[in-house]
């Protein structure tokens, strides 16, 4: 069908060049006393039945380039597709108005070829400007239309504009976030970036067992929170082609619809502060609610292991916060007092140094 298509715009074009072309070129051969050549619909004929010739040369690559152009234009998303010919529309616009102004100065040279170059510069450069903003430009109408959504709401019942909480895949993982989301601790809305979701998604059918059950752990985590928490989720379809890394998509999107990164990566927290974008860090968050521990204090536990330093033993907490306890290598395998000497706090996690309760008697 399309390269019916495409014959039948070659006889349309071949036949208009005729009407027009023939009988010049009659002209430059001498040839413009023949009285049939010279009526219309006899160049018409002429000239279509050359560029149906032409056909059958010229077909094949026309359907090919056609059908390239239309698996390019199905496989972009839409909003590429929309945002694109807007900036085009745009560009159009802008050289036509200067062509208009160009063409009142009456300079010959200046109205024949400026216009096209106006035309073929701004077109290219307002496509390209719709499409490489599309992301941005998309937030903000939808920032705008939730801004109005907003203030109609705060108009009518005073409700609170509820801030994004947006995840990243670390803290998907680890799994907390389910249970700090069931317990109200953490309002708003929940956003789930399609990168994200890819990059899980990828990390869930690695070769890697060890990966392949972090990547199902943290979808099931994702079904969980949609489907059984009471809270509000939305999927973040855009993306940034522009930046390969995930955690630079994620400060990104934070900066652009002004919220917050959930996340427990320490160097993403980091990153996040430099940037001066706000982030939570669910580490911090089961820190602060550990119990307290301060120097002085009585602690009943079992040293397990050597520590890094000489002559050092190491014992945990209930809750998993490592003890440090020094000259405690002769008592691994036991259960004895120790006593808080001091404690680090970080926000990798709480690390507590003790030493036992023997030797402070002995001292």
């Amino acid at each position: 069908m399309l390269k019916r298509i495409v014959q039948a715009c070659f006889l349309l074009l071949g036949g208009t060049l005729g009407i027009f072309l023939i009988p010049e070129l009659l002209k430059l051969v001498t040839l413009d006393g023949i009285i049939w050549v010279n009526n219309p619909y006899v160049s018409a004929i002429i000239g279509a039945i050359i560029f149906y010739f032409l056909t059958f040369w010229a077909v094949d690559y026309i359907v090919n380039i056609v059908k390239w152009l239309e698996d390019l234009l199905i496989k972009a998303p839409v909003t590429d597709i929309i945002f694109g010919s807007l900036g085009l529309t745009f560009g159009l616009i802008l050289a036509f108005l200067a062509g208009l102004a160009i063409n009142q100065m009456e300079i010959p040279i200046l109205n024949t070829f400026v216009p096209i170059l106006l035309t073929l510069l701004l077109g290219y450069l307002g496509f390209q400007v719709g499409f490489k903003k599309r992301d941005e430009l998309t937030n903000l109408f939808s920032i705008n239309r939730a801004g109005k959504k907003r203030m109609e709401g705060l108009e009518e019942e005073q409700k609170p504009v509820k801030s994004l909480k947006i995840l990243d895949t670390s803290v998907i993982i680890d799994g907390r976030i389910a249970d700090i989301c069931q317990t109200g601790f953490l309002d708003g809305i929940i956003v789930i970036p399609q990168f994200v979701l890819e990059e899980l998604q990828h990390i869930a059918d690695s070769s890697d067992a060890l990966k392949r059950n972090r990547g199902r752990r943290g979808l099931d985590i994702l079904n969980r929170i949609q489907k059984e928490i009471d809270i509000e989720v939305e999927m973040y379809e855009g993306d940034f082609e522009d930046i390969q890394e995930v955690d630079s998509k994620l400060v990104k999107l934070a900066k652009i619809t002004n919220g917050i990164v959930v996340t427990n990566d320490y160097n993403l927290n980091k990153v996040c502060e430099f940037q001066n974008v706000s982030v939570l860090n669910i580490n911090d968050l089961a820190n602060a609610v550990k119990p307290v521990v301060l120097p002085g204090e009585e602690l009943n536990v079992q040293v397990i292991k050597d520590g890094k330093e000489y002559n050092q033993g190491v014992a945990y907490l209930d809750d998993g916060t490592m003890i440090v306890v020094e000259e405690g290598r002769n008592y691994i395998g036991k259960r004895i007092d120790v006593i808080v000497t001091s404690v680090l706090q970080t926000s990798a996690g709480r690390m507590i140094f003790a030493k036992p309760k023997l030797l402070e008697k002995a001292l």
